[in-house]
């Protein structure tokens, strides 16, 4: 089977992991534990035989060392073998100078080579015979005769009761190494698999939902903080998505809502024109009444877009340094003909410059300023105010009106939103230009608010400074 058709591995989940991990962990530590014990014991046994020879070849050597005649040196082996006795586990060899052996006990553990006085390799030196593990240590005396000889003495000991536990001792800790090891998984398992309960919660929840049902929510009570902080950011895009797809049915429904009557016009204007024969004046009358929809839809359509633009990040980002003023005024003899054929004065005070892009900043101003003139009686003025608060620069637009009820005010700013049919038949606009302005701030890096109290409705706009702005642009950079 080729390699593209074989089938991905799937990666070994977090509980396998971490249970891994524990017993990982485990297996270093108890190994760690085992070595530096199995190394102490090897140490110590070490220290014992080597005591052990030691004493040994003190012991002959005070013999030796008492061996002043012919007489004592006859008598010699008796006194090593009366020292001897009951060490079984000891092989002594005894040779002059020319090699002869003058003493010799338990010599079958010694090889065959030491016996026929080959050189020995080493003052110390170990080696195995019929499967048991010897060590042995030679040492020089001189015999205190007339004539003084040397006399070298090997003492061999059988050390295979101290080899034997030392591999009792690795072969037990290797298995419990290996069973403290899968205890440890197992353990790890289970507090991974009972700590990961919240994780199974989230993701049993995510399987449930869906556009119709959003309202499922993780229990956070019993989650460890860690996990808390999971459930309690997973609640909030909950939240946020349940808001969000709530606010998309409504934008849906007004979109449908506003784009029925002008199609609905259309098309009635339409049937109406087709359902008998007519002169071109009557036609142009029809096909002027429909240009009048077909903008209408098309300002809507533009409208959307915009926002659209605006929830994606799309909009042009501010680059030029804008004197609020001056586009304020500029707007002011614009609407000045409406606001004179409505009777209502405009007024504007005050400078500020900010870091933007002109004709959206005209736009959102726009949108304010003819919103304020439709709701504006006959004989009263529409102010436009501008000033620098701290590091911001505040322009308010102004009108006297009717006082919009206080739980009303944040909604002022939803799409296709309006307070109430008197104030919406007043205009053609399909409630999107406050939404547009809020869009065309927030992506200048500001904010607005609106007040409506006593008779009088102000919307602020909070923008930085020019000088702030470019401040945090070269921060930024």
């Amino acid at each position: 089977m080729s390699r593209a058709l074989r089938r991905p591995r799937r990666p070994l989940s977090l509980t396998t992991r971490l249970a891994l991990v524990f017993a990982a962990m485990a297996a270093g530590l108890l190994l760690t534990l085992g070595l530096w014990l199995g190394h102490a014991v090897e140490r110590h046994f070490d220290e014992l035989d080597a005591h052990d020879l030691a004493a040994k070849l003190a012991a002959i050597g005070h013999l030796v060392a008492r061996t002043g005649s012919e007489q004592a040196l006859e008598d010699l082996p008796r006194r090593l073998r009366d020292v001897l006795v009951g060490h079984d586990n000891i092989g002594v060899l005894l040779r002059d100078e020319e090699g002869v052996v003058v003493f010799g006990a338990q010599l079958s553990v010694f090889e065959p080579a030491r016996l026929t006085g080959e050189p020995t390799p080493g003052a110390e030196y170990a080696w195995m015979r019929d499967g048991r593990h010897f060590i042995a240590r030679e040492q020089e005396f001189l015999l205190p005769l007339p004539e003084p000889r040397p006399l070298r003495a090997v003492v061999a000991l059988d050390v295979s009761h101290h080899v034997h536990f030392l591999d009792q001792v690795r072969l037990q800790l290797s298995a419990g190494t290996a069973l403290a090891a899968a205890f440890a998984a197992l353990l790890g398992w289970l507090a991974t698999r009972q700590g990961l309960q919240p994780l199974a919660r989230v993701t049993r929840t995510a399987r449930r939902l869906s556009a119709e049902q959003l309202g499922e929510r993780i229990p956070e009570r019993d989650a460890p903080p860690e996990v808390r902080e999971l459930a309690e950011a997973f609640n909030g895009m909950l939240d946020r998505l349940e808001r969000s797809f709530q606010r998309l049915g409504h934008f849906s429904a007004d979109i449908a809502h506003e784009l029925r009557t002008p199609v609905s016009n259309l098309m009635t204007e339409t049937q109406v024109a087709l359902s008998r024969a007519r002169d071109a004046r009557d036609y142009r009358e029809t096909l002027h009444s429909n240009l009048e929809e077909f903008e209408r839809l098309a300002r809507m359509i533009g409208d959307m877009l915009f926002l659209a633009k605006a929830d994606n990040g799309h909009l042009p980002q501010p680059a030029e340094a804008v004197v609020l003023e001056t586009e304020a005024r500029a707007l002011l003899e614009f609407y000045e003909a409406l606001a004179e054929e409505q009777g209502v004065e405009l007024e504007l005070a005050g400078s500020g410059t900010v870091i933007g892009d002109r004709l959206m900043l005209r736009r959102a101003v726009s949108n304010l300023l003819s919103n304020a003139l439709r709701h504006t009686e006959h004989g009263l003025s529409v102010g436009i105010r501008i000033a620098r608060v701290g590091d911001e620069i505040v322009l308010e637009v102004r009108n006297p009106g009717t006082t919009i009820p206080a739980d009303r005010l944040p909604l002022l700013f939803d799409r296709f939103h309006r307070v109430d049919t008197s104030r919406s038949s007043q205009g053609e606009g399909a409630g999107l230009g406050l939404a547009i302005t809020r869009s065309i701030v927030e992506t200048h890096g500001g904010h607005i608010e609106v007040v409506s109290e006593d008779g009088v409705t102000t919307f602020s706009i909070f923008l930085p400074a020019a000088d702030m702005a470019r401040s945090a642009r070269r921060m930024a950079h």
